[in-house]
């Protein structure tokens, strides 16, 4: 055994990131976590002490660990930004380096007033010791002798053992149910690691909230086990939702299986959902690189079926009740205006308002009851509800009455469409002014664009977004434009009509003239597209002006160029023509 002097190596940094606090003892000791996710580990062991013991705290990795030079050169480096030197990634497992501050060694501290590393790689134990009060003791810590101790140790050992003892009696001791909350939210989705807390792997159970789980036979799966938690509090993860488990592998990313396409489900819940089905079943309807399920898949679409039943239920049951009362308080401020409906439209607006309260559950009611006026002054003054009262209660033989009752809701209708067309008119004024904005993005344009199809004519109207197609746009984009590719990511919107055609839209900026390479772009994306969507796409290229070189002839098929400014024009005259009619 050998003992050597060593000292830290103070970064020009120190003085600002010292002064930096952890705001927990469970957090400071997710730094000690963070070093072993670092050092490429597989499992990390955290060992915590019961309250008033003397037990120490235990951190335990099968890391890479580090050799004595590697311990002088980098760990004592104190504020020094390892990713500068070793780049942003691990060597090992690819992982984004979490350490930046390179003062996460010292957050241990915060718990405890003696800290030893002890640490093995290529056949060495380098080992040291760091105490709260030596670093007390002298003005510069780059004084501060640190004394390595060495020695052999079998060639296959690797990993990193931290022990924090004489914890400070002045802070609340970790607790092991905060702890997990804390490294669920960083590592809960990260298959690469099993992070165990007194001996239990983190798992969906671990959530501070409702936990329940179900195995359900589906027929062509076998049995599915669901297993899930809903947060009490603000979401526990960074990537909520459910996963997806085959063979104990995860396939994809979570997702909410359907409930964040639902109009009646609260969407701010959703970010409390927390869980994971296993499936072995669906082996078969695994892509080939593992990384998704197949899209069309009738026998996943069947698991979802099963499972999304149970975790509505699960909501209502911990939610419905908040619901409830959100609905009171708010029918306290409307009840007067509700009273003065009559008896068939005062139905329909006690729905509407449900509805309204259930999409914006969460929110202020400062928020919320501008949409419930709204929709009030909409039933109120709408004469919809007069004819249609008068449809129903029309006799379908008395055909003079029946076409009385048609005619009023072609009035009725026209109104509607009148009021509509004045709408129009006013958004196309607001995109105008953002077409001749050379300071407008194509992101900008887009987002205004999505949901107004109608400004590019009336057949496009019809066209509406599909999810599955927005994902196979999405995984195709996010494979390609990946790296040095990624600032090349175009801003496609890809949708589908009722006839099963689809449709691509290529945005570009209103500043920016259209030219050949644009044209060529769109088309390729097409032709890559096509290799996952089966039926014809419309490709659709807008942008600020055509450039002296975008094609003029022997365009493909179903390819339109076109401008900002032709567009709203060409909008304004149907309106016109409308108003006019």
């Amino acid at each position: 055994m050998v003992t050597k002097k060593a000292q830290f190596q103070v970064g020009s940094r120190l003085a600002h990131l010292l002064s930096q606090e952890y705001a927990s003892s469970e957090k400071a000791l997710k730094e000690l976590v963070d070093n072993g996710w670092d050092a490429d580990a597989g499992v990390i062991r955290i060992s915590l002490p019961e309250p008033m013991t003397d037990d120490p705290i235990e951190i335990i990795d099968d890391g890479t660990g580090m050799t004595e030079e590697e311990v002088r050169r980098h760990y004592l480096a104190i504020a020094a930004d390892r990713r500068l030197v070793r780049g942003e990634r691990t060597t090992g497992k690819n992982r984004r380096v979490k350490g930046r501050k390179g003062i996460g060694k010292f957050a241990g501290l915060m718990a405890a007033a003696e800290m030893r590393l002890e640490t093995s790689a290529r056949g060495v134990t380098s080992s040291f010791d760091l105490r709260l009060a030596d670093l007390a003791s002298v003005e510069d810590i780059e004084n501060l002798p640190i004394n390595i101790t060495t020695q052999a140790c079998s060639p296959e050992l690797h990993g990193t053992r931290i022990v924090l003892t004489r914890l400070h009696a002045g802070f609340a001791f970790p607790d092991p149910k905060k702890f997990r909350q804390v490294l669920l939210h960083e590592y809960g989705r990260e298959s690469s690691i099993t992070i165990y807390v007194d001996n239990k792997a983190l798992g969906v159970d671990d959530v501070d909230g409702s936990y329940q789980e179900s195995v359900t036979t589906v027929r062509g799966v076998g049995d599915v086990k669901l297993r899930f938690s809903i947060a009490e509090n603000k979401s526990v993860s960074r990537q909520p939702g459910i996963v997806i488990r085959v063979d104990g592998k995860v396939i994809g990313k979570p997702s909410f299986l359907g409930l964040d396409e639902r109009d009646d489900f609260p969407q701010k819940l959703l970010k409390k959902l927390y869980g994971e089905i296993d499936a072995d079943g669906l082996r078969e309807h695994v892509t080939a690189g593992w990384d998704g399920i197949i899209e069309n898949s009738e026998l996943l679409a069947q698991v979802i079926e099963t499972a999304q039943p149970v975790l509505i239920q699960a909501f209502e049951v911990r939610y419905r009740r908040d619901i409830q009362l959100a609905q009171a308080r708010l029918q306290k401020t409307v009840k007067e205006r509700l009273s003065a409906l009559p008896q068939f439209r005062r139905e329909f607006a006690e729905r509407a308002i449900t509805k309204v309260l259930d999409r914006f559950y969460g929110e202020s009611p400062d928020k919320v009851e501008p949409y419930i006026f709204v929709l009030l002054e909409a039933i109120e003054n709408a004469d919809y509800g007069v004819v249609l009262k008068h449809l129903a209660g029309t006799d379908r033989s008395d055909v003079v009455a029946v076409a009385e009752a048609l005619a009023d809701f072609g009035l009725a209708d026209m109104a509607h469409l009148v009021e509509q067309a004045k709408a129009r008119i006013a958004f196309l004024d607001n995109l105008e002014a953002l077409a001749l904005d050379h300071k407008t993005l194509e992101v900008q344009m887009h987002k205004a664009i999505e949901k107004n199809l109608w400004i590019f004519g009336s057949q496009y109207s019809l066209f509406s977004s599909n999810t599955t197609l927005k994902r196979q746009s999405a995984d195709f984009l996010d494979k390609k434009f990946q790296g040095k590719h990624a600032a090349n990511r175009p801003d496609l919107l890809l949708n589908e009509n009722l006839d099963g055609a689809s449709l691509l839209i290529e945005f570009k900026r209103p500043s920016h003239p259209l030219n050949h390479d644009d044209y060529q772009q769109a088309t390729g994306y097409r032709h890559d597209l096509l290799k996952v969507v089966s039926k014809a796409i419309e490709v659709l290229v807008i942008g600020g002006h055509r450039s002296a070189d975008f094609p003029q002839y022997n365009l493909e098929p179903n390819v339109r160029v076109l401008t900002y400014l032709d567009v709203i024009a060409s909008a304004r005259r149907q309106i016109d023509w409308q108003l006019k009619s």
